[in-house]
């Protein structure tokens, strides 16, 4: 029988078994960069394809659940429909049987025949031998790309010692015959062995590691096929119950998506068993009663993921209509959930893959960019003409770039505390410094809606050639805002050198507007409150185009793998040593716009 000391040993193992498993599976998703669950955005309603990424995203992370908990956040926040889901959550289970396979390699250390070349293949000496390699690996080499892959070969070494001390720790139940008693229950039983796989798996939340203690069980040489199979199917349906934990308090959807996987896992499992056990009945299996190995273990874990999904992908659609039946949309909800569903991509399900969550926070605020252009496009209107609809249309869409802002910066500052790669700690800096630009843009468009506003209260207006000038800035302005945030969504850099020209420009329009302004005050030809008014406007407009120039400069830096980029050097060091692309553009917008004021004086 197990001792005290046996049992603190076997969770010593279990602890460095998971340990090495989320090295393993952090150094493999540093290795992808996140690409393959960002592929998930553009997923279609192909099952088959959404098969083949839930494998390959599981097999990379090493966690059928944490694919699932990003499934539910992606349905969550309106990504991925719930029929695209269902494919990733049957890939998902393939994926995860990628441990179990690893782990049959400790069936060498009982093969008597394996030659020199073999006895580097036994765990026994692989892991150690792998491990040292890694934290050599991880110890000289100064890049992180090259640090990331000691992370995954110690991750491999710490895996495989957490089974080996497994193993020593229930070395002692070889001889038990309450363990053999507990087994031929199981047996004779196989309800109570899918319970049994179920309530373990769901305590540890992984089936990874329940495989894996099974495994580690198997050395005892009291676990047949039979005993081990319907605790196997109780894996399956065990590791349900994280995606279930992370679907409380989302969308009807997302609960839908953990229905999914909750309804694939039950059915496959039924499904499999009655045909498992009627054929062991009417035909019989002759290693049925037999022991079982690591190997046998892995075995029966893919062998069912993969008849499973294969039997399920015709029938996608009916999981998901039965997932839609059981959790039913309440009518009466249905606007006020849409509504809800505007900061929902920052989900902190997406934690768990940074460069998702980066992913998600680029996609809101690309949407928080574009609401403060639209905002600058509908102040522009209300010095035509003064409405208060514009107003209060304006006013909501400054209060949700508001809370777009300080979600975005709460989100990325908790993806700052998860363990984040150099270059996404680079994209996180990056969107810091773009979310205070954009919503300093979108400041800046109210402060002109009340410029407006002073307008209207006092009953004056511009002159028609002030309005003429206002609306050749404007346009130079909506412009270089539009531009901004063009090369932000496309990472463009040949979009973003024309920003600082085009900055520049506005700042000679600003000068020589001033200027045109002053001496139509003094020549009676405006109105002292409709020119102090103008005035401000210039300052405001021109402040847009500043941050417009910030936007530009840190999305260069960032483009040239620089932590930083200082605004002030760079424009410098541009217009002293100014090349002939700068001079070029300068030229152009110089022309567009200031020859468009020289021509509407003339008129």
């Amino acid at each position: 029988m197990m001792d005290i000391f046996n049992i603190i040993s076997l969770g010593g193992g279990l602890a460095l078994f998971l340990f090495g498993m989320n090295i393993l599976g952090t150094g493999l998703e540093k290795v992808s960069s996140g690409r393959m669950e960002k592929t998930l955005e553009k997923l279609t309603n192909n099952v088959f394809t959404g098969v083949l990424l839930g494998a390959l995203v599981t097999a990379a992370i090493q966690s059928s659940s944490a694919t699932t908990v990003i499934v539910v956040g992606m349905v969550n926040a309106g990504i991925l429909k719930l029929r695209s889901a269902v494919g990733v959550i049957m890939g998902a289970n393939i994926g995860t049987t990628v441990t179990g396979q690893i782990l049959r390699l400790g069936d060498l250390e009982n093969s008597a025949s394996a030659g020199t070349l073999m006895q580097f293949f036994k765990p026994t000496t692989l892991a150690p031998l792998v491990a040292i390699i890694g934290i050599l690996i991880f110890m000289i080499s100064k890049r992180p790309k090259r640090k990331v892959v000691g992370e995954i070969l110690i991750g491999f070494g710490i895996l495989f010692q957490g089974m080996f001390s497994m193993e020593a720790a229930v070395r002692p139940l070889q001889e038990s015959e309450m363990l053999k008693s507990i087994f031929i229950q199981i047996q004779d039983f196989p309800l109570l062995g899918v319970l049994v796989g179920a309530v373990v798996t769901a305590i540890i939340q992984s089936s990874s590691a329940s495989v894996g203690i099974l495994q580690a069980l198997s050395s005892t040489g009291a676990i047949t096929y039979s005993s081990a199979f319907p605790i196997i199917m109780g894996q399956n349906i065990g590791t349900c119950i994280t995606p279930i934990l992370a679907s409380i308090g989302a969308n009807k959807n997302a609960k839908r998506a953990a229905m999914v996987h909750l309804y694939f896992n039950i059915i496959g499992t039924v499904v499999f068993l009655a045909g498992v056990y009627l054929i062991q009945h009417f035909v019989g299996f002759p290693f049925w009663y037999t022991n079982i190995d690591k190997g046998g273990i892995a075995n029966i874990h893919t062998i069912f993921n993969i008849v499973v999904t294969l039997l399920f992908i015709p029938f996608a659609g009916g999981l998901a209509r039965l997932a839609e039946w059981t959790v039913r949309q309440s009518k009466s909800k249905i606007g006020a959930e849409e509504e809800e569903n505007a900061l929902e991509p920052l989900d902190e399900r997406f934690l768990v893959s940074p460069a998702l969550a980066i992913g998600q926070s680029e996609n809101v605020l690309d949407k928080m960019g574009s609401y403060a252009l639209k905002n600058f496009r509908e102040v522009v209107t209300l010095f035509d003409k003064y409405d208060l609809k514009t107003v209060e249309r304006i006013n909501e869409i400054e209060d949700s770039i508001d809370k777009m802002e300080d979600n975005i910066n709460n989100y990325l500052l908790r993806i700052n505390e998860e363990e984040i790669t150099e270059d996404e700690s680079k994209d996180v800096t990056l969107l810091l410094r773009l979310v205070s630009e954009f919503e300093r843009i979108g400041d800046y468009a109210i402060n002109l809606m009340e410029r407006a506003e002073v307008l209207y209260d006092k009953q004056v207006k511009f002159s028609e050639k002030a309005m003429r000038e206002f609306h050749t800035i404007c346009d130079a302005v909506e412009e270089i805002v539009g531009m901004a945030l063009e090369a932000y969504r496309t990472k463009d850099i040949s979009i973003a050198v024309h920003i600082e020209p085009l900055e520049e420009t506005i700042d000679t329009l600003e000068d020589t507007l001033k200027l045109k302004h002053i001496k139509r005050l003094k020549n009676g030809q405006c109105t002292i409150d409709a020119g102090l008014v103008f005035l401000e406007v210039l300052t405001n407009l021109e402040r847009i185009s500043d941050h417009c120039s910030n936007i530009g400069v840190y999305l260069i830096g960032h483009q040239r793998d620089k932590e930083s980029l200082n605004r002030h050097e760079y424009i410098k060091k541009m217009h002293q040593g100014a090349t002939g692309d700068y001079n070029q553009l300068m030229q152009q917008y110089m022309d567009k716009y200031m020859l468009e004021i020289a021509g509407k004086d003339n008129k």
